[in-house]
């Protein structure tokens, strides 16, 4: 590294201490990455499927021999307890198994079948590399969210150039190492770091495609930087994901996954369970199961914490105002309240009865803080769920299949869970994104794959038309035009 790079430190979230020095690459250096996926991006797509798939099998060997080693890392670097690092590097095992398996299968020339106007028609769809795909990652999740780009890039024949977030950089450089180790032929896997003027730089470096996944605020500055050259982009933002729970629910099940998914990784999780809406009947019954659970929770800095600390600093200020805005506005503080944040770890904070035009109702607050609210029944939980401007996902509880099916139907988000929470983004073959300023595009599954892809149509003619029938040519016959509208009256003209 020069001497006259400028460079930026990554911190322990527990402690403050420094833990690693990295370059603040500029758009020179970005370019320079960019030039030289470009290169090898142009040898990894021309390989097969097959071939592609062998190489990203030993990506998910290291990932699988090595997890404890990147758990440790991402413990120290991100905060959380390793236990909980584990679980998404082994989601990530999955979905880059899958993401190999399955890409020739979704991603293969395939035939069509041709309409009566073009019956002589061979007629095919093919799915092409972009090229080079640009992924601007997020901290909460290192390792298994990039991945959800990466794998399936590589998988669909892209080279990628990865931009981890200065929160997480030392995840980033081992998820790259581990890939450049796997496939050492060519760099396909290209490594750049820096804050925001680095993902800037890599949005306006001639990339193909760009990856985004991080808040709604910076979301809009990415898509207006891609705008310029017209780089289309694929955006997972954040959420403010409701639970629903119905009269008839298994409140026992339901409070342990709202727990859960309220305060696993801090709260800070896109698909975190941000608001609660229960039917009135168990309405304080279920606050008192959650709770309990709640109080019995202990967060800290080790590695065995329920939960950790906050990764970003400044999200406490936000987790703070909510609180006490939700608070000011009438709600209840049943576990913790504005006591609890601390100025790392923030504690557990249940919040019942809370208007749902609080901030802590319309704003993702992505810190470990729930909102209880009751409902009359399960269509007002809906209605208010889709009332926010977010819709990632949704989990619904209840005993009555008809009553979930109708519910999750009219939910509007990207994925809902029956009787569980979010288990859809551990299931490799489901497509994983949301609406409004959740974002748009899709990872995971089928969609995932194609989402790094152009598709291509082709036809070849596999016998002329006589000449009676082609209408399509300045020499028809007279009456060829006649011809073909009466056989399509025989033909589609009954209802």
């Amino acid at each position: 590294m020069p001497e006259t790079q400028q460079t930026f430190d990554s911190y322990s979230p527990a402690d403050g201490r420094v833990l690693a020095k990295f370059p603040l690459m500029d758009s020179t250096a970005v370019a320079e990455a960019v030039d030289r996926a470009r290169i090898a991006g142009s040898w990894w797509g021309d390989l097969s499927f097959r071939e592609r798939r062998r190489y990203l099998m030993r990506v998910k060997s290291i990932l699988a021999r090595r997890a404890e080693e990147l758990a440790e890392v991402v413990h120290r670097e991100n905060g959380k307890p390793t236990d909980d690092a584990l679980l998404e590097i082994l989601l990530s095992i999955e979905h880059v198994d899958w993401a190999a398996r399955n890409a020739e299968h979704v991603l293969g020339r395939r035939r069509v079948r041709p309409g009566l106007l073009t019956l002589n028609q061979d007629a095919r769809v093919s799915h092409q590399p972009l090229g080079v795909v640009g992924v601007i990652g997020p901290w909460n999740y290192p390792v298994f969210t990039p991945m959800g780009s990466l794998a399936y890039a590589l998988a669909a024949g892209n080279a990628v150039v990865f931009k981890p977030s200065e929160y997480t950089t030392d995840v980033g450089r081992w998820l790259v190492a581990a890939m450049q180790e796997a496939i050492p032929d060519q760099p396909v896997a290209q490594l750049v770091t820096g804050d925001g003027s680095t993902g800037a730089a890599l949005c306006a470096a001639g990339v193909d495609k760009i990856s985004f996944t991080g808040s709604a605020r910076t979301g809009r500055k990415v898509a207006a930087a891609c705008a310029e050259s017209l780089t289309p982009v694929l955006m997972e933002l954040g959420g403010k994901d409701a639970v629903l729970v119905d009269a008839g629910a298994d409140l026992e099940k339901a409070a342990s996954a709202a727990t859960f998914g309220a305060y696993h990784n801090a709260g800070q999780t896109c698909a975190g369970v941000e608001r609660v809406y229960v039917h009135e009947a168990v309405y304080h019954e279920f606050v008192e199961r959650v709770a309990d659970k709640v109080r019995a929770l202990s967060p800290g800095t080790t590695r065995e914490s329920a939960y950790g600390p906050m990764t970003m600093p400044q999200q406490i200020d936000v987790v703070r105002r909510h609180v006490l805005d939700a608070l000011a506005r009438g709600g209840q503080a049943v576990v913790g309240g504005p006591e609890s944040v601390g100025d790392r770890v923030i504690g557990p904070v249940l919040l019942t009865n809370v208007p749902e035009d609080s901030t802590a109702v319309t704003e993702e607050t992505f810190g470990p803080v729930i909102v209880v609210n009751p409902v009359r029944d399960l269509d007002e939980a809906v209605d208010r769920s889709n009332a926010s401007s977010f819709g990632l996902s949704a989990a619904i509880f209840s005993k009555d299949r008809r009553a979930m099916e109708r519910a999750a139907a009219r939910l509007r988000v990207g994925s809902v869970t029956m009787n569980s929470w979010v288990m859809n983004a551990g299931v490799a073959a489901l497509p994983w994104g949301g609406v409004g300023e959740s974002g748009f595009g899709r990872i995971h599954g089928d969609d995932g794959l194609r989402e790094f892809t152009r598709t291509k149509a082709t036809t070849r003619e596999r016998f002329p038309l006589p000449v009676a029938l082609n209408i399509t040519n300045f020499d028809r016959h007279p009456r060829a035009a006649d011809l073909v509208r009466r056989t399509f009256a025989l033909v589609h003209g009954r209802s």
